[in-house]
């Protein structure tokens, strides 16, 4: 891992001396124009759970927000 943050930190040197910056200006660039940028679809959320890899349980997370008020519901009951 360390081996390929040297290069990466190598090549985001260059790029500066080929177009007559700086690399400050070159991140500071970077991070202006990042959020203009459009953002993709989120991929759908996906828990993973033990056991078998091959089958998937698919919760949503509005699933797990009812499990969890249904809980606290519980334990305000038993008070």
């Amino acid at each position: 891992m360390l081996a390929s943050m040297r290069s990466t930190f190598r090549k985001a040197k260059r790029r500066p001396v080929t177009i007559g910056s700086t690399l400050s200006d070159v991140v500071n660039q970077a991070l202006r124009e990042s959020p203009s940028r459009p953002v993709g679809e989120p991929s759908p959320f996906e828990m993973v759970t033990f056991g078998n890899r091959k089958r998937r349980v698919h919760h949503e997370p509005g699933d797990i927000q009812a499990v969890i008020e249904n809980e606290e519901r519980g334990t305000l009951r038993r008070r």
